[in-house]
């Protein structure tokens, strides 16, 4: 095994160990929420009334967070796609051959 992969492996388990430690540890005691729903029910506390009613509501949470992954892939599609053409464009500039004057 050469230095480089030695060195990949061990990068690979620490980041491994950096997630999976605190909750083995943990045991499960505590309870993981979102700060979505901790400030939703601190501002429900307060009496907070919305203005509107939303348009659409999801069902489910599976319903909910498919919606979410859907614009969370489409947000990178589209992220890929506009670095990729400004690559190309770079590529294209730096390979074109300079313009005559006349």
């Amino acid at each position: 095994m050469t230095r480089r992969r030695l060195v990949t492996s061990l990068l690979l388990l620490a980041v491994v160990a950096l997630f999976a430690l605190p909750l083995v540890l943990d045991g499960g005691a505590s309870e993981y929420t979102g700060t979505d729903s901790v400030a939703t029910e601190a501002i429900e506390e307060s009496g907070y009334t919305p203005w509107f009613e939303s348009v659409f509501s999801p069902s489910s949470g599976e319903v909910e967070s498919g919606l979410f992954a859907l614009q969370a892939a489409l947000g990178g599609g589209v992220l890929g796609y506009v670095l990729g053409r400004l690559r190309g464009r770079r590529a294209a500039r730096e390979t074109a051959p300079p313009a005559e004057a006349p």
